[in-house]
Formats: C-alpha cells, structure tokens, sequence
C-alpha cells in the first residue's frame, strides 16, 4: 500500500501541470508586442526618435541626437552601421586603464570612461572660442569601434532569469569539458541602488536592466542627464539645467518612455520563405552539429509573469511571462579570438552615485578577465546586417564564421572542413534569421 501511495504521489509530480510557453510575436511592424497597447507605444516610439536640441540638454559631448539615429535598420529599435569608439592603455602593471583626453586646449581632463565621442555643441554662437572636441591621445594604444546593438525583442532578454543565464554557462562548461564556458557578470542594478542582477545588455554585458541601459546611453551618447546619471561628463559649455531628462504631465521620464518602448518591441523577424528551404533546414542542422548552436542558443524561455526583476523595481507583464524566443545567442561573454581589450568602465556605466556606494560589490566582479571577451552576438535579425561581429569588420556570412577564434577554434575549424556546398547551406540557414 504504502508503494502505491509513493508511486501515486511521483506520478502526480511528473505530470502536474507546469506553465506552458508561449511564442513570442515577432515582425518589423512598428508594433506593440503587448507589453503596451499600440497608441501607447507610438507615443513611446515618438520618444524614442526623438531628435535632441541644445535646449533639450544635447552634449555638451555626444555621439548621436536620437536613440533612432543608431538603432534603426530597418524600423527603429533594430540596429544600424552606426559604431561608438572607445579607447584606453595597458598600465605597468599589466592591467587596462581608461584613457585621459585633454579637451579645450588641456584645460580639462575627460577620465573614467572608455567611450570617447565623436560630438561636441561648441564652437557655437554662445561659446565661439571654446573647443572642447575629444580627440584619441597617441598615448591610447587598445582603440576599437564597436557596432550598435539590435534592440527588438530584448523585453524578453530582460525577462528571462538570472538562473536560466547562470545554468546555460554552466551547462556550455560541462559539456564542452570546459573548452567552451560562457561568462556570467553580476553588474548593478542603477535604479535600485545595492542590487545586483545577471548582466545580459551590450558588448561588455555592463547591464542587466533596460532602464539601466537606456539611462546610460541617454548620458553617454547624447549627453542628456537623467535621474540614474545626473552628472554631465564635463560643463563646459553647458548651458541647460540639470538632470536634462524631468518628467512629463505622465509622470515619466523620456528614459521610462525609452525603456517601455524596448520592452514592447516584437522580436525580429526570420524569412519564413528562405527558412524552410531544404537549403536553410540543412544548414541549420549542420550549424548545431559542428557547435554553433553551443553559444547561439536557439530558444530561451522568460520567467513567468508576476516575478520581479531588476531588484523588485520592475514586474513581468502577461506579454512577456513564460515566452519562448528565438534569439540564436546566449548573452553571455565568451573569447572568440575578437575581444577589444577595453574593460568596463564601472563609473561611466553605472554613474558616479551608485560606483560609490557598491565599489566594494565591483571589485568582486571578475571584470578584467572579461577584457578580451565579447558579449555572444544574437544572430535574429542578421539577415539584415551588411557589416558583422562587435566591430563591423567582417563584410560576409563565411567571414565573421571564420574569423572565430579562442573558444570557438574547434568550430570555425570544422566549419571550414565542410563541404562547399555544406558550408553554403550554413550561410543560407543564417540569412534566414
């Protein structure tokens, strides 16, 4: 008797229901995901196109004028040809150290970050004889561009849990028999200060939060402060009150309206006609077989609706709880024989507020082994990228594969050993995504 009852209760445990997954809408219609209705998220979109004015706060260092102006190829959101240079020095000691650029004339010094933009909002009428453009020092040896990011569908890459990310790298490890271990970094959390969370956003995974993210680039990119990074990267000619970025009669910020925008994107779209293709379905069985699929994980799953993220600041929505999603990448950070050897620079990222009061948490972070790693390229979408990898250089499918390199050596190899046309199916599977 008491064997039936064990046995009845393990059947109950294997066939209770667990939440099912649902697909995730993908397209590049301007549509809401769900996260928002429709007209909210135009009003978002709008937002997002946005072009800043000097009055808005522009600069007075920038790269763009609009989040529109790098992401968008071909609705906005997605990513464009557009690419960031950063820079820096190896010190005596061995280790990376971000550059110091002299601005007007050498009477101010830009330090603590790797970014140097390409903008500046004088010479102008206001300030005719001040120059404040950043310019690489000979003495910045490590420079590299790095290529801006597809955003569609990353509300999904934010939902899914830090543990799924954690299990995915340790499973890689096991597997390959440690040849191939994908990188977890615990980065913070900038909208709730002293909590930490699985980085998964940019090259570098320098964060885990689309608002986080959305604050930095705002600062960072178009040099408009806001309530995560109120603090200009220099004042000189800076005219406009700060933080740039208030509230509107909605109560929310332009990087609210930025990161709602993010979350309510659909996921990139494949070719649905190339894709089933006996040429496509080849290649993709051929792209798991040699190991591609190893760091371009076909499918995650996000955490179920209701589970707050992001040091309980942010709840996932119905629209993006228990979805499966096809990114082809596992967002972890890998050598693949490409990495810049820039490493993060805390401070910039995360603002001068919060490096302060977790420099202790950082430092635990094992950020300068992740220096000559590379966030794993996502490969949704690549089908509409001309320039490929971190930095743009690779100008075809055959030659990003081959450039592979480090932990993917093996790989690269035996695509290389494929037959041409096998190859070829390859090539045609990954323009299909």
């Amino acid at each position: 008797m008491r064997l039936l009852i064990s046995l009845a209760l393990l059947s109950f445990f294997l066939v209770s229901p667990v939440p099912q997954s649902t697909e995730a809408p993908t397209g590049f219609d301007n549509k809401s995901n769900g996260v928002a209705d429709d007209t909210t998220h135009q009003a978002d979109q709008t937002k997002f196109d946005e072009v800043e004015q000097l009055s808005d706060g522009l600069g007075p260092l920038y790269n763009a004028q609009s989040c529109r102006e790098c992401h968008q190829s071909p609705v906005s959101g997605a990513a464009s040809q557009v690419t960031e240079l950063r820079v820096g020095h190896q010190g005596p000691d061995g280790h990376f150290r971000n550059p110091e650029i002299p601005i007007a004339h050498g009477t101010e010094v830009i330090a603590g970050r790797s970014l140097v933009n390409d903008r500046a909002i004088c010479p102008n009428a206001s300030f005719p004889n001040s120059e404040i453009q950043e310019r690489v020092p000979e003495t910045e040896t490590i420079r590299t561009f790095r290529l801006s990011l597809n955003l569609l569908g990353d509300g999904f890459v934010e939902a899914v849990s830090d543990q799924t990310l954690i299990d995915l790298a340790q499973q890689q490890c096991k597997s390959s028999h440690r040849k191939i271990c994908g990188q977890i970094l615990q980065v913070p959390i900038v909208e709730a200060p002293g909590q930490m969370s699985v980085g998964r956003f940019g090259w570098k995974d320098q964060h885990a939060s689309l608002l986080s993210f959305a604050a930095d680039a705002y600062l960072n990119e178009m040099g408009i402060t806001n309530r995560l990074q109120p603090d200009e990267v220099t004042k000189l000619c800076n005219t406009a009150s700060e933080p740039n970025d208030t509230p509107g009669q909605d109560g929310l910020s332009d990087i609210d309206h930025f990161a709602r925008f993010i979350r309510a994107t659909k996921a990139p779209a494949r070719d649905s006609e190339l894709a089933n293709s006996m040429a496509a379905k080849k290649g993709n069985g051929l792209f798991d077989k040699i190991g591609c699929g190893t760091c371009h994980t076909e499918t995650l799953t996000t955490a179920p609706a209701g589970t707050k993220i992001n040091g309980g600041t942010f709840t996932i929505p119905t629209a993006l709880g228990s979805i499966a999603f096809h990114p082809y990448g596992d967002f972890l950070m890998h050598d693949v024989g490409t990495g810049d050897g820039i490493l993060q620079a805390t401070r910039e990222h995360y603002g001068n507020k919060v490096f302060q009061m977790m420099s202790g948490y950082l430092s635990k972070q094992d950020f300068e082994s992740s220096r000559n790693k590379i966030r794993t390229a996502p490969l949704w979408g690549v089908r509409l990228r001309p320039r490929l990898m971190h930095d743009g250089a690779s100008l075809t499918l055959r030659d990003a594969i081959l450039r592979h390199r480090g932990e993917a050596s093996h790989v690269s190899q035996q695509f290389d050993k494929l037959k041409r046309d096998e190859q070829e199916a390859i090539i045609q599977f990954l323009k299909s995504l």
